[in-house]
C-alpha cells in the first residue's frame, strides 16, 4: 500500500534523508521512529505530496507520489504534527470543509461526519469554536479530519502529543481499531506506544532507515544473549566468578540492586532451573529471579547512538 524507494532530499547542501526504501502492506500499522531532525517528518510529507523527493520514487495506494499527486492525496488522510486548524471555525463547520474539499457529497458527509466524531469523542464539542478547545481535543479533530473521507491509508505525525494518559489509551485504541481497514503510518516519539500499537516499527537516524521489523525481533537481534537478574541473601565476592561455572553462562555483572548480579547466558537457553538450583546449594539463598526484558526504547537508544550517520 505503501513504498518508497531510494527517496533523498536536499535542503539546498543539508542532506535531510538519504536512500530511504521501505514497504507498508495493506491494513498494517507501522510505527516510524527517529531522534529529532532524524528525517521522520521530511520522509511523510514526500509520501504526502506536501514535498518533493530530490530523487528516488514513492508510490499510494498504487499512485505515483509526484506523477499522480492528486490521486495520492486522495487516497490519504494526513494528520500532521502540530493540528493545522481553522481556529475561528466551529468543528462540525470545519469538518464539513474538509470534507467539501475532498469532494464528498451531501449524504456521504453527513454519514461520515456522524461517524469521525463519534469514534474520535467529539459528540459533545461539534459547536464549539476550535480556539477555545483544549490542546487533546484540537487533536482530536485533526485526527477526524484525517479520517472524515475514509481514506485507504493514514499519516499521521505525533497523534498523541498534548494528550493527557487516558486520551492517549483512547487515540492508541482507536489507532489499533484501524488496521486492517485502513493502513496506517504513524511517527511517534512515545516508544511504549508504538510497541503497544504496531505491528512493526522502522528506526531513522541521520536520515538513513537503520531497522525495520517487528519490535521483539529488533530486541533479540541486538541483545544477543539472553539476560536474568538474580539476588541473593549472602553477600560473597565469589559468587560472579562462580555462577559462570555454570554451561551457556556469558557473563555475569553486577546488578542495580546490593546483592543482585545480571546474569547473560546463550540465546535460546533457559537457565533458570539450574542457576536456581546452583544458588541453593551454595546456601546463598535465593531471593529474586527474573529474566530481563529489552524495551524497544531500549533497541531504539543503541541504533540511534550507534549509527554514524549518512556518508
Amino acid at each position: 500500500m505503501i513504498q518508497a524507494e531510494g527517496l533523498t532530499k536536499y535542503y539546498g547542501p543539508h542532506l535531510a534523508i538519504v536512500d530511504v526504501s521501505f514497504e507498508v502492506a495493506t491494513g498494517e500499522i507501522v510505527a516510524f521512529l527517529g531522534p529529532n531532525a532524524a528525517g521522520k517528518t521530511t520522509t511523510m510529507r514526500i509520501l504526502t505530496g506536501y514535498l518533493p523527493a530530490t530523487s528516488g520514487t514513492a508510490q499510494v495506494a498504487g499512485f505515483d507520489v509526484a506523477e499522480q499527486s492528486l490521486e495520492t492525496r486522495r487516497s490519504i488522510g494526513y494528520m500532521p504534527e502540530g493540528p493545522a486548524l481553522y481556529n475561528d471555525m466551529r468543528v462540525r463547520q470545519y469538518l464539513r470543509y474538509c470534507g467539501r474539499l475532498n469532494g464528498m457529497g451531501r449524504a456521504e458527509l453527513a454519514e461520515r461526519l456522524e461517524y469521525v466524531t463519534d469514534r474520535c469523542g467529539l459528540n459533545g464539542q461539534v459547536d464549539s469554536i476550535i480556539a477555545t478547545l483544549s490542546s487533546g481535543y484540537r487533536q482530536r479533530v485533526s485526527l477526524a479530519q484525517a479520517l472524515l473521507h475514509n481514506p485507504p491509508v493514514l499519516i499521521l505525525d505525533e497523534p498523541t502529543i498534548g494528550l493527557d494518559p487516558n486520551q492517549i489509551i483512547e487515540v492508541r485504541d482507536l489507532i489499533k481499531s484501524l488496521g486492517g481497514d485502513h493502513t496506517v503510518l504513524l511517527s511517534t516519539h512515545i516508544l511504549p506506544e508504538a510497541q503497544m500499537t504496531c505491528e512493526r516499527v522502522m528506526i531513522i537516524n541521520n536520515g538513513q532507515i537503520v531497522a525495520v521489523d517487528r519490535p521483539e525481533v529488533l530486541t533479540a537481534q541486538i541483545r544477543q544473549a539472553e539476560t536474568l537478574m538474580v539476588r541473593v541473601q549472602n553477600d560473597n565476592e565469589t559468587i560472579p566468578r562462580l555462577l559462570q561455572d555454570i554451561s551457556q553462562i556469558t557473563a555475569v555483572r553486577p546488578g542495580e540492586q546490593a546483592r543482585s548480579y545480571y546474569i547473560d547466558t546463550e540465546v535460546g537457553s533457559d537457565l533458570r532451573a539450574p542457576i536456581a538450583e546452583f544458588i541453593v546449594g551454595h546456601g546463598w539463598g535465593l531471593l529474586a529471579l527474573r529474566p530481563v526484558e529489552m524495551s524497544l526504547e531500549d533497541v531504539f537508544r543503541e541504533l540511534t547512538t550507534e549509527e554514524k550517520g549518512v556518508g
